[in-house]
């Protein structure tokens, strides 16, 4: 797995449907200025030094709650196992829908 495209907020970016067209490096890459704008996910983890939103001790913050939740972008709970994975070293990932 290419650790810039694990994002932040527990997108596996390297499949994402956006990336090629937009040239899309990743969240980590583009420090969360991404091609649709800034993102806030992106920017509260880098402002805590926390490689993604699964080390930050408020995970899931209500930031988090309502990405997993919104009716255009929500998961089915994928993000959130993302990070709890890659929190413990594993290699692994949940497609979101």
């Amino acid at each position: 797995m290419d650790n810039n495209m694990k994002a932040m907020c527990g997108t596996y970016c390297e499949i994402c449907e956006w990336k090629e067209p937009y040239h899309c490096p990743g969240c980590r890459t583009c420090e969360g200025y991404l091609f649709w704008g800034v993102c806030d996910k992106a920017k509260c983890c880098i402002s805590k030094g926390y490689e993604n939103c699964g080390h930050c001790p408020e995970m899931p913050c209500q930031m988090l709650k309502d990405l997993f939740s919104d009716k255009e972008h929500g998961d089915n709970g994928a993000r959130l196992n993302n990070l709890k994975n890659w929190v413990k070293g594993k290699d692994i990932f949940e497609k979101l829908r």
